[in-house]
């Protein structure tokens, strides 16, 4: 990966391995061109696709699949943009008749102005959706009881966010994302409210599997040097995380011995 080193691991959800612990958004780019040297730049290996706003079908239209290749990538449809768990029950169906998606992404917001997740819509959705064969990451409130329970419906990998959608306020709420990651059997993975290397960084270093990361690249100044750093800023957060950081203390410590001092 460009002289950065891997951790030797990666990670794994519902069977599927990747290298890469950065997840990036195909939306809010300026255009599909950018959209390609971003995602590229980024070195991910799994995107996610708003089903509801990127075009997968009309071949009169710029296609997505002809600038970001489904057999480099994995594609993860989600549901972005469904308010209800009809509407998302609905969405990724759809996108599983379109292009035989299985591994897919729930969302489900309540209304604005802080689109936080409708945890009752989202538990409804995930239900249905299990029941239908979906293997369903889940994005959902920084809220560990909701967590569990949507892991022990049979959720394969369970997305707290960090902040609201497209806020660039990074983790707010460290203590409970990392009570989700201590208690979670499947791959976390902060989703939200990422703004810039550093929160990528921090959620790494508190212990997430992967990283989502959208409008952070999309919206940058230079897309394609803000991929760049995320893909840095994840790779240095868990080397930090499986590193394990020195202990905080309250008090100084010298660096250097105190006792055989010159006289």
């Amino acid at each position: 990966m460009d002289g950065i080193p891997h951790t030797a691991d990666g990670w794994t959800v519902a069977g599927r391995h990747f290298s890469s612990r950065l997840v990036v958004g195909t939306g809010k780019y300026k255009d599909l061109e950018t959209t390609t040297a971003a995602i590229e730049a980024s070195g991910a290996e799994m995107v996610t696709v708003a089903v509801r706003r990127v075009n997968l079908s009309d071949r009169n239209a710029p296609m997505l699949q002809d600038f970001v290749s489904p057999q480099r990538y994995t594609y993860l449809p989600n549901t972005a943009g469904c308010f209800t768990a009809d509407e998302a029950v609905r969405t990724l169906r759809l996108a599983r008749e379109a292009g035989g998606w299985n591994l897919v992404k729930l969302e489900v917001l309540g209304p604005p102005p802080t689109l936080y997740p409708d945890m009752a819509a989202t538990l409804l959705a995930a239900e249905a959706l299990i029941k239908d064969g979906f293997e369903v990451m889940v994005y959902c409130a920084d809220d560990p009881v909701a967590a569990k329970r949507l892991e022990d419906m049979g959720c394969v990998a369970i997305m707290p966010l960090g902040a609201p959608i497209g806020s660039g306020l990074g983790v707010q709420n460290p203590v409970m994302i990392q009570t989700i990651i201590e208690q979670a059997k499947v791959p976390v993975l902060v989703d939200a409210g990422v703004g810039t290397a550093w929160d990528a960084t921090y959620a790494m270093e508190l212990g997430c599997d992967a990283v989502l990361v959208n409008s952070a690249i999309a919206m940058a100044g230079d897309p394609v040097k803000m991929a760049v750093a995320m893909k840095h800023a994840v790779v240095a957060g868990r080397l930090a995380y499986e590193a394990g950081r020195m202990p905080r203390k309250t008090y100084a410590i010298a660096s250097s011995p105190m006792s055989g001092l010159i006289r």
